[in-house]
Formats: structure tokens, C-alpha cells, sequence
């Protein structure tokens, strides 16, 4: 059973006559205002001992005290293999294999990093989401980091809101892209097809760096980073500027025959290939406790590097 979350703060003159949820998302920024506003209405958030409202205005010296029984993850735990590069008492950071969905949801019941992710850490059963803050598609492979508390939770959901926590990707796309350049396209949900997500003017903001890393004869290898998280972001955004992702026949990318390639290895690379090319490769944030920055990398996968490989030859 998930220890009761406790605490205990006096309202200071300087915060009297303030609403209870502003009060208390002072009092105790190590959670989500969200989530205080939400124990104030199940009274587990009470004041000098009663229940009040989040829009009770508060007096000089009041007693404000949490006695809060943790949310019990519905997924199960599931003995599913995870890759951790690190781990201590507030974070760990994973390297997630293609192919593997982040969230239990339609179509996929079970047999996700959630589910793993509560086998692998019992505690992550009284976090929301398994402390997952960020997610990648079931095709990107790469790194993620997992909060193993809510106070870390919340510390980095705030970085990610404010664009602190820095995240590079790496791409193999069709055509020759510009040597740098930046997408800003707002993003939405496909008008037609609600599985799809595409450039909209009225969607949300989105932004995308890009950089050549290698110039093949009809490819690119290219370097991205995000200074928003939209859903499918960088397949959108490159499909966008008329480089859709090797593998990602969703955003453009079926598969293209080079005219000039007798190199058979090499259609077949590009004709198989089995999902979208694209990898988390470098994640940095600021530690939810230490305060410092930390910077993770690792290495392409091996169908990347067979396929960048291939490309090199035909040049």
C-alpha cells in the first residue's frame, strides 16, 4: 500500500486574503496546482482543520495540511524487459526499442512501457502515468526519462512547459535538405483523419530545428531538436517541408526507388524499412533534486546505422 502523503504549512501575513489554491500551490510547489486543487475538492487539502473551496480566501496564520492517499495506477505490471541507463532516487532515464507503445490504450491493453515500467518500480504504481512526463511514438526509438515521485514529476513538467529540457533527434529522410533551417508550422489534429495530426493554422504552435548531418545522392541525415512537444512533431513538420521521414508512409514517407541505384541491399533497406527513422538520441534537464543539469546520449540503433551505412556506399 502507497505510503499517505503529509504536509503541513502556516498561511504568512503577506499571502492573507488569497484564494486557498494559489495559497497552497505557494505553500507546496513541489506539486501541480492541478493536483492541490484537486485534493482541496476531496478535502484531503483542508484548512485549520475544515474543508473549504479553492476559491476560500485565506487568513494570516491559517494551518494549511495535506493528508493525501496517493492515485492508484488501473494498469498492471507486466515482466517486460526495460534498457536503463540511470537511476536514483528521483529519476530514471530509459532507452525505448521501436516498437514499443508508451501508454496503455486502444489497441493496446498491455504490453507497454507503463506496464513494464510498474514491474520494474512497484512504487510507480501512486504516480500518474508511472511518472512517464513525456512519450515517444510507438516507432521512435530513443531516450525518455520517468519521474519516481510526484515533487520530480512535477519539477520537470514544469521544465518541460518552460522548453528547459532539451531534446535531439536523429532522422534519415528522403531528399537533400537545406544545411540548417526552422520550422515554425502550428499543428493540430487532421480534419479528416483523426489518427493523423497536420499543419494547421489554427493548431497549436510548434517549432523544429533541423540540421544537415550528412548529405546522401537522394537522402539526408539530419539532427533535430524541439522547442515544442507537439504529437508526431518532427513527421509532420518534415513532411511539411518536403522531406518526409524514410519508413513513415502516415507522413509521406512510402517508399521511393532511387533512379540511379544498382544497389539492390539498398532498395530493399528503403523498401522494408520498418518504421518511421527517427531516434531520441540526446536528453538533458535540470535533476528534480540536485538542481544540475544532466545530460544523456545513445547511440543510433542498428536499423539506422545498417541503413546510413548502405547510403554511404551508393555515394
Amino acid at each position: 500500500m502507497s505510503e499517505m502523503i503529509e504536509h503541513f504549512a502556516e498561511v504568512p501575513a503577506e499571502m492573507a486574503l488569497k484564494r486557498l489554491d494559489h495559497v497552497a500551490a505557494d505553500l507546496f510547489p513541489q506539486y501541480s496546482r492541478s493536483r492541490l486543487q484537486q485534493w482541496i475538492e476531496n478535502g484531503e487539502l483542508t484548512v485549520d482543520g475544515e474543508v473549504r473551496k479553492s476559491k476560500h480566501k485565506v487568513s494570516a496564520g491559517a494551518s494549511l495540511k495535506i493528508q493525501a492517499t496517493p492515485e492508484v495506477s488501473n494498469a498492471e505490471p507486466e515482466d517486460i524487459a526495460l534498457t536503463v541507463l540511470f537511476e536514483d532516487e528521483a529519476v530514471l532515464v530509459l532507452n525505448k526499442p521501436a516498437g514499443f507503445v508508451v501508454h496503455p490504450g486502444a489497441g493496446n491493453p498491455g504490453g507497454t512501457l507503463q506496464n513494464a515500467l510498474l514491474h520494474y518500480c512497484p512504487s510507480l504504481m501512486s504516480i500518474p502515468r508511472a511518472g512517464i512526463v513525456h512519450r515517444l511514438d510507438k516507432d521512435t526509438s530513443g531516450l525518455l526519462v520517468v519521474a519516481k515521485s510526484l515533487e520530480s514529476q512535477n519539477h520537470l513538467v514544469k521544465q518541460l512547459q518552460s522548453r528547459a529540457v532539451k531534446r535531439i533527434y536523429e532522422a534519415i529522410c528522403y531528399g537533400i535538405t537545406p544545411s540548417s533551417g526552422k520550422v515554425v508550422a502550428n499543428i493540430g489534429r487532421h480534419p479528416h483523419m483523426r489518427t493523423k495530426m497536420s499543419v494547421q493554422v489554427h493548431g497549436k504552435e510548434a517549432a523544429t530545428h533541423y540540421r544537415l548531418l550528412t548529405g546522401y545522392r537522394h537522402h539526408s541525415h539530419v539532427e533535430l531538436s524541439l522547442e515544442t512537444g507537439r504529437t508526431h512533431q518532427i513527421r509532420v513538420h518534415m513532411q511539411h517541408l518536403g522531406f518526409p521521414l524514410v519508413g513513415d508512409p502516415t507522413y509521406g514517407g512510402t517508399f521511393r526507388k532511387p533512379a540511379d541505384s544498382p544497389d539492390e541491399r539498398l532498395v530493399d533497406s528503403l523498401r522494408y524499412f520498418p518504421r518511421q527513422a527517427l531516434h531520441a538520441r540526446r536528453l538533458s534537464f535540470e535533476h528534480p533534486q540536485t538542481g544540475k543539469e544532466v545530460r544523456f546520449e545513445v547511440d543510433l540503433p542498428r536499423d539506422m546505422t545498417d541503413l546510413l551505412a548502405l547510403l554511404a556506399q551508393s555515394q
